[in-house]
Formats: structure tokens, C-alpha cells, sequence
């Protein structure tokens, strides 16, 4: 098999495709100048904080750009957030009191959540604080609307959670489309509800986010799209200026919320990741088509297509075979810049329930944004494979991959 020509030959017929996700780069790279522009960016922004970090302009700065590119009325962009789980899990326990009821419209979230809601035991979790929680499943990867509509008209709902990203399930991610509808359904009939979208993996993918379509806060990480692999980590919340203020004073303290937080020198990486981001997602969006394309000429299941729309980064390959899921994964280990010697094997890990195998080859530890590939062992052996520094990583990656399958 001749591997090298499969993928020269799609990429010829992903030439449009391309084309479409070169003009989704412009627009995001201008908004993301004009932002840094409006907001008076300098090079005293760079300067660290240590201690209490009271007064960092570069921080405040930040969260300004980052409320402008997201047209939010504020923003809380931090390191201390350790990953997109704990900022999420960091805006349930601010938003949500005792006897309130969490409902999730897109089904059981993501794995690290579990424990966070209390969907598996755990007596640090949400209900063990006396939060309710439910959930409705998708229906053919839409929203169930009828029967949304029928339980916020009989039950009082406090907060809203939407996952866009599929995480490890065999569902499509949900679209700006299908979240602007939504939305709108559930603020005609409650317009008190808190609407919180999950939106890590789904940034600078669409021409519009979720603030811009009627969510009221929003939460992704930095160690994904908009840290553009050179944050170190970090994850940010965009939204109402009072809800950022209750996700402030629950990440520090009541009382002093965001106004401490010291950046230890963490700016300009946070800048520069958000500045380069707009590229580094383009990137990532071809080698998702590129893998998609090429893997079903091989044969395979994959989602999306290479033509469908793309909410996110992430990209399915069905394997419906064990030792071919670990091979792939493997190989893109070994088309990785970093630990390219290191041979991945499943493993039990925490917040997981199956045993997951993961590669991450990567500049920052678990850095999704680069190239990176993981799945759990179960059936149908799925790779959930995102991100690429640059398509030229990308595609080498991919063929190193499919070569340590066939072997």
C-alpha cells in the first residue's frame, strides 16, 4: 500500500475544504488583532505578579480581549485553573446552591465530570452537597426539544448544561445552529435559567460561539484551541458579569474573587497562544479532514466527514478492532516531536471508568491542541484524534500512524 499517495491524492480533493477553513482563520485572526489593538496591548502586559497579584495589567488586560473576541460582558482567564474540567467544575459549585437541579440537555458529560456531579459517587461532589441533578439524551444528534420544553415548563431548573463536544461517545458535536435553537426555546419558556456551554475543543471552529447565540456562560481550557499550543495551561470563562463574579469568588475567595492571582510570568504565553490560536485550530481542522478522508479510503468508519460541518477539532476513527485502535495510537506517539520513543498502552486512569490509551506527544503536558490521539478500551474502539501544530505535522503524524497499524 502506498500510503504517501493516498494522502497526496486527498489532498487534491480537499481543496475546498481547505479553502473554507483558510477564510474561518482570517475572520478569527482579525478579530483576535482587533481585540489585542482595541484593548491597548504592551509589552508591560508580559510583566509577572507573585504573591497576592493585586493590580496585573496584563491579567486584567486578558480578560478584556478575551470578553471583546467573545462579544461577553466579561471574562475570568486564569492559571490557576488546572484544566477545563476544574473551570467547569469551578462555575457548577459557584452557580449552584443546595435543593437547586442541574440539568444536562446533551446527555451524560464527559467522563471528568462524573464525580464532579455526582453522577458517581463521590463525597466532595455537587450532590453530596444537596444539588439534584438530571439529564436528557440527545435524539440523532439533536436536541430533544419537545421534551426539554415539557420538563423546564414543570420542573425549576437552575442551571443548564450543554457539552458541545462529543467527549468519549459516538455522537456528533453540536453546532452554533442547533445551540442557537435551543436556547431559544428554553429562554421563551424560562428566562431565568442559567445556560452553561461546555466549549472546550469548539473554539474559532464556527463564525459564531455561544455567548453570541444566547448562552450565559461559557468555559473552555487553554491546553485546547485557545491556548494555540504554547500556553502552559490555564482555562477561561466568558459571560454575565455577575456570573464571572460568583466563578471568581469561587475560584479564590469570597470577598476577594478575581482581584488577586498572581500570574507568575504566565502572560505573554497566554497572549501569544491566543494570538497564534486562529492558525493553529485552521491547522487542526485540516488534519482532521485529512485523517478523515484518508481513513475511510482505507476503509473505516470515520466522524465527521471530511465535508461535513465541524464543530470542533476532534476527529472519530471507528476501528471496531482492539489492537488496531492501540497500533494507530501508538503510531501517532511515535509521529510526535516529544517522548516519539515512548510506546503508549492502556491504562486505568483517574476520572475514567475504562481503561484509556492516550497519545501526547506534546510540548505541555496533555496539550489536546497538539497533535494528539486517544480513546478508551471499549467496543466500538473508537480514536478520538485533535489537533496539529501545523498540517505538515498533522499529515506526517497521520502517515506514521496508519503505517504502525498495518504492520
Amino acid at each position: 500500500m502506498d500510503i504517501l499517495k493516498i494522502v497526496n491524492e486527498c489532498e487534491k480533493e480537499l481543496k475546498d475544504t481547505f479553502s473554507k477553513i483558510d477564510e474561518l482563520e482570517e475572520l478569527y485572526s482579525k478579530k483576535v488583532l482587533e481585540a489585542f489593538q482595541k484593548e491597548n496591548v504592551s509589552e508591560a502586559c508580559f510583566a509577572s505578579t507573585t504573591g497576592y497579584g493585586y493590580n496585573d495589567l496584563g491579567r486584567d488586560t486578558l480578560e478584556r480581549v478575551y470578553s471583546d473576541i467573545f462579544s461577553s460582558e466579561d471574562a475570568l482567564v486564569r492559571s490557576q485553573f488546572i484544566s477545563g474540567s476544574h473551570a467547569l467544575s469551578t462555575v457548577l459549585f459557584a452557580l449552584l446552591r443546595p435543593n437547586d437541579l442541574l440539568l444536562s440537555i446533551s446527555g451524560t458529560p464527559y467522563d471528568t465530570l462524573h464525580e464532579v456531579i455526582g453522577i458517581k459517587e463521590n463525597p466532595s461532589s455537587l450532590k453530596a452537597w444537596g444539588v439534584n441533578y438530571e439529564e436528557i439524551d440527545l435524539v440523532n444528534d439533536d436536541f430533544d426539544y419537545e421534551r426539554i420544553k415539557d420538563f423546564i415548563t414543570n420542573n425549576k431548573v437552575k442551571v443548564i448544561e450543554i457539552q458541545r463536544s462529543k467527549g468519549y461517545s459516538t455522537r456528533k458535536s453540536i453546532s452554533i445552529e442547533k445551540l442557537e435553537k435551543v436556547i431559544s426555546i428554553i429562554k421563551d419558556i424560562d428566562k431565568d435559567i442559567i445556560i452553561m456551554v461546555d466549549n472546550c475543543y469548539c473554539e474559532f471552529t464556527e463564525k459564531k460561539n455561544p455567548i453570541e447565540v444566547g448562552c450565559d456562560i461559557c468555559v473552555g481550557s487553554l491546553i485546547k484551541n485557545l491556548g494555540g499550543g504554547i500556553a502552559p495551561n490555564g482555562a477561561y470563562v466568558v459571560g454575565s458579569k455577575k456570573l464571572i463574579e460568583l466563578v471568581g469568588e469561587r475560584l479564590t475567595l469570597p470577598g476577594e474573587g478575581r482581584e488577586v492571582g498572581p500570574t507568575l510570568g504566565i502572560n505573554k504565553s497566554l497572549y501569544q497562544g491566543l494570538f497564534m490560536a486562529p492558525s493553529v485550530v485552521a491547522s487542526s481542522l485540516k488534519t482532521a479532514c485529512l485523517t478523515s478522508l484518508v481513513m475511510e479510503k482505507l476503509g473505516f468508519d470515520v466522524s465527521p466527514k471530511y465535508n461535513e460541518e465541524r464543530p470542533d477539532i476532534v476527529q472519530n476513527i471507528i476501528f471496531n478492532d482492539k489492537d488496531k485502535l492501540i497500533k494507530y495510537v501508538q503510531g501517532i506517539q511515535a509521529g510526535s516531536p516529544i517522548d516519539s520513543n515512548a510506546l503508549p498502552i492502556p491504562w486505568d486512569m483517574p476520572g475514567y471508568d475504562d481503561q484509556v490509551i492516550m497519545a501526547a506527544g506534546c510540548f505541555t503536558q496533555g496539550s489536546s491542541i497538539e497533535i494528539s490521539c486517544d480513546g478508551p478500551i471499549r467496543s466500538p474502539y473508537i480514536a478520538y484524534q485533535q489537533g496539529s501544530l501545523t498540517y505538515q505535522y498533522g499529515k506526517l503524524a497521520l502517515i506514521k500512524a496508519i503505517e504502525c497499524m498495518n504492520r
